[in-house]
């Protein structure tokens, strides 16, 4: 390994093509590169996990707790877990779409074009 790498101006030397980089891409585009949309695509993958599993699971204990109450086992639990599975599977496809006013694809694209707009 030689001294060059650790040489200050490569580093600055680096920084400079770097931002030209970016304002070619820039003036290009028309619009700024974007950080962060990895972060967003995880966390609405988990989000759509979290939304498909709580319905099952929440219609699930629903049905077992109406079962321990009522004495009809497990006739109540079966129907709450279709129905929180429906549940769930809209929760998913209104997070998916973003009718829900949150984080959804349905937003990120309507903040897409709106940034399209407002550039043009």
């Amino acid at each position: 390994m030689t001294d060059e790498s650790k040489d200050p101006r490569s580093l600055e030397n680096l920084d400079a093509r770097l931002r030209a980089a970016r304002a070619r891409e820039e003036a290009v585009t028309g619009r700024a590169p974007r950080s962060g949309d990895a972060g967003q695509g995880i966390g609405l993958g988990f989000r759509i996990a979290v939304e498909l599993v709580a319905g099952i699971a929440v219609g699930t204990l629903i049905g077992y707790a109406l079962d321990s109450w009522l004495g009809t086992r497990p006739g109540l639990m079966v129907v709450f877990f279709f129905l929180g599975a429906a549940a769930g599977v809209m929760n998913v496809y209104r997070a998916a779409k973003g009718l829900d006013e949150s984080i959804g694809l349905g937003q990120a694209q309507r903040r897409r074009d709106d940034e399209d707009r407002t550039s043009e």
